[in-house]
């Protein structure tokens, strides 16, 4: 029984859904509700856990299962990333603030620190995947230890992508919609590449992978930040609440169309055992 979705159009149009809602469900959490990164971060990665139990727990691809778990490792990895590479800096925090919750306010790491400690786990989590020998085919991928390290990549993948995404907004000088358009560029590359026989198709998806995250990182801050700073000021609460509601409507359509798949399969009969005269 397979456990992961098959890689379509919409597959990619539900995965830029849930990063951008989970940039701004991240900064709901740490920054509109002033929770902070540090129990923020603590708070979301122990959802992660919860919904990773569930989805391994699973027999079978079960859409809903899968895309929460897509879900809280956005939004975990938006604030997993903001508290790496943040700290206490005006720049950092909003109106007259001068601290964000309980706890350290980050590291203070900065961008490109911190994407390179998270280039180097992922580098690591691909190079034991690769040392057990197993599949990087995402329909391939039926066993436990199999999904146990596809999402370790997608945990560190899409907190990489935040970093990304959040350097180009907030320090390449491209802003928002500059660096959506940016990665939106880079990911029109790929799809060219996919012509390209010497090129393999599982390099392009995790590129892919790790591209769209930065997206969606973009993107939600051109929804949600000041129209000063380059954004629509659309707010955290209001934009999360419409991107929840198109991600749950896509889940959805993607449940029932799994569910017709499913009945359409021929069923398994028993075996007749024909007895002699």
């Amino acid at each position: 029984m397979k456990k992961l979705p098959e890689v379509t159009l919409a597959f990619w149009i539900m995965k830029i859904a849930a990063t951008t809602l989970g940039e701004t469900a991240g900064d709901l959490f740490a920054q509109t509700l002033k929770l902070g990164y540090f129990l923020t971060t603590i708070g979301l990665f122990l959802i992660f856990v919860v919904t990773l139990v569930v989805q391994l727990r699973s027999s079978h691809y079960n859409p809903f299962f899968y895309w929460t778990v897509i879900l809280s490792t956005s939004m975990a990895g938006t604030t997993m990333s903001d508290f790496m590479n943040r700290d206490a800096g005006a720049e950092y925090l909003s109106g007259d603030a001068t601290s964000l919750g309980w706890g350290p306010q980050g590291l203070g790491l900065g961008y490109p620190t911190g994407a390179a400690i998270l280039i180097s786990i992922l580098l690591v989590i691909f190079a034991v995947w690769k040392a057990t020998g197993m599949t990087f085919q995402i329909r391939d991928i039926v066993t436990f230890r199999g999904e146990a390290l596809f999402w370790s990549a997608i945990l560190v993948s899409n907190t990489l992508g935040t970093s990304m995404g959040d350097f180009l907004s907030d320090s390449s000088g491209l802003g928002y919609a500059g660096g959506a358009l940016l990665v939106t560029g880079a990911l029109a590359v790929l799809v060219a590449l996919m012509k390209v026989p010497v090129v393999p198709n599982v390099l392009l998806f995790w590129i892919a992978f790790v591209l769209t995250r930065p997206l969606g990182a973009t993107a939600g801050d051109f929804l949600t930040k000041p129209v000063a700073k380059g954004g629509l000021n659309l707010g955290t609460v209001g934009s999360s609440a419409v991107l929840l509601a198109v991600l749950l409507g896509l889940v959805a359509y993607a449940q029932l169309q799994e569910r017709r798949t499913t009945e359409a399969l021929p069923q398994e009969r028993e075996p007749v055992t024909q007895q002699a005269d």
